[in-house]
């Protein structure tokens, strides 16, 4: 690797001539670490141009160094930092920087110190990764993505690719939900009514700020995603959560001063519970009573593999008062950051205009893979194969749960891609989780999902959409081995 010229600069207050000067500079930048050993170093001729010196003085600090062992000289192919040049030394650490700012004054908003769990990094190194929303490299359907990334580059996609959308979206992506993605939860919308968005978080978070004030009310499941009691907290509305039962949200329970009902009925996070109809039905007429809007995050209906999913409350909603967040993160893979807006058009037409103050569009490259990728039959092909394999690895997980005694608190009635579950009494899987994570085995504390600090102590989810089936048995008894032990 060639070493930039651009970072070499002459100090100004320097004592000693140009060549002693040069000379300590590169000392300096391999004994910090910056010049690595076997990297090459600009031609004498480019480096005196860019500092404006005679050659002549780069040539004699080089040589000097050269005798000195920091460089090496390979033939006509210049100079190079020397195999067996000094290594750099320990440095003490340094001080720390004064910071005369007082941060605690200067803040005018916090985000930080949220419930939302953090995945580990490495979590495709561990043998048992019961974690959950993480992309399986066997299942994914590299080959394709990569052919319709490649073709989103060409010519013919020159202007989506490199232009500046504003506040619009690409119109064959938005055409195939409209057509194609929507329909299959008896969802009619118009292209004015779609709005796309950097994942389902970002939707979220778009739907807050749009409808929520200091004054007005949520209504939230308990448990619920993590984030999104994040994403209301820094939104500084009133927050109430709802407790959730074996059928998802329960409408009787919704308050009377809710402005916006925000619920998962196709698989409830984290309990991964169905809405019946009859409930869905009642809700809607519980919202309808109070005035108040509906947003349901429908993010893992493409998991529906054990039946059909349920109709989306958006398909049986008459009044426009359900406000519909899709996402492609589970179906295809989180890192791509591709999710949707689907609601009446005075509401898109707000949320387009903050999300194009904040971040202008979701990158056009993205959205056009995205639309050959599922345009072209992909995309389908992707979720029979990743609903044959979760149909595979739940009936295992199921088997080996029972088989070692374990409680499962809940489970998708429709499929989905967890089992919540329960520890004995007096477990805190804060701890068990860092006692199986010793041993290989990565599950997700149930704590986070929760409102209340003191409950979901005993909770944690188990996910199956990343582990192989042949481990899920082997897991699952190193599991059953330690929660016993800690009971």
């Amino acid at each position: 690797m060639a070493i930039s010229v651009e970072t070499f600069f002459l100090d100004p207050d320097a004592q000693g001539t140009l060549q002693s000067q040069i000379q300590q500079m590169i000392a300096e930048g391999i004994l910090s670490g910056r010049f690595q050993r076997g990297e090459k170093l600009p031609s004498s001729r480019k480096l005196a141009a860019h500092l404006g010196v005679a050659r002549i003085t780069v040539t004699l600090a080089y040589t000097e160094l050269l005798a000195n062992d920091y460089l090496t000289s390979r033939g006509r192919s210049g100079y190079y930092v020397s195999d067996t040049a000094p290594e750099p030394p320990a440095f003490p650490p340094q001080p720390p920087r004064q910071d005369a700012v007082d941060w605690s004054r200067a803040l005018g908003q916090r985000f930080s110190g949220g419930a939302t769990p953090v995945k580990p990094q490495d979590w495709s190194s561990y043998r048992y990764p019961f974690v959950y929303g993480q992309t399986d490299p066997t299942l994914f359907d590299h080959a394709s993505w990569r052919h319709c990334a490649l073709q989103a580059l060409g010519q013919k996609d020159f202007v989506p690719l490199t232009s500046d959308y504003y506040d619009q979206d690409d119109p064959q992506l938005v055409t195939f939900i409209a057509r194609h993605i929507l329909p299959r939860r008896g969802i009619l919308a118009n292209p004015d009514e779609i709005l796309v968005t950097m994942g389902a978080q970002n939707a979220l978070w778009l739907t807050a700020q749009v409808l929520l004030t200091q004054r007005r009310t949520a209504a939230i499941e308990d448990p619920c995603y993590p984030a999104l009691r994040d994403i209301l907290t820094q939104s500084r509305c009133h927050v109430t959560p709802i407790p959730v039962d074996a059928d998802g949200l329960p409408p009787d329970s919704v308050p009377a001063e809710s402005d916006v009902i925000f619920t998962t009925p196709s698989h409830q996070c984290p309990t991964t519970a169905t809405m019946p109809m009859s409930r869905r039905q009642a809700l809607l007429a519980r919202a309808r009573e109070l005035d108040a809007l509906i947003v349901e995050d429908d993010y893992e209906f493409e998991m529906s593999f054990l039946s059909p999913p349920s109709p989306a409350l958006k398909s049986l909603d008459r009044d426009g008062r359900v406000i519909y967040v899709g996402s492609f993160s589970k179906s295809l893979f989180p890192g791509l950051r591709l999710g949707y807006l689907v609601g009446s058009t005075a509401f898109i037409r707000e949320a387009r205009a903050l999300r194009a103050s904040v971040l202008r569009h979701v990158p056009g490259h993205i959205q056009r893979t995205a639309a050959y990728f599922l345009s072209l039959g992909h995309y389908d092909s992707l979720i029979r194969r990743m609903g044959n394999t979760l149909r595979r690895r739940r009936e295992v997980m199921a088997d080996a749960i029972a088989a070692h005694g374990l409680t499962v608190a809940g489970r998708g009635a429709f499929g989905g891609s967890s089992f919540w579950m329960r520890a004995p009494d007096g477990t805190d899987t804060e701890v068990l989780a860092e006692r199986v994570k010793a041993k290989s085995v990565l599950i997700e504390p149930g704590h986070p999902f929760f409102a209340s600090p003191g409950r979901g102590q005993a909770h944690y989810r188990l996910g199956y959409s990343s582990i192989p089936s042949s481990r899920i048995p082997e897991g699952i008894a190193i599991l059953a081995r330690i929660v016993a032990e800690q009971a």
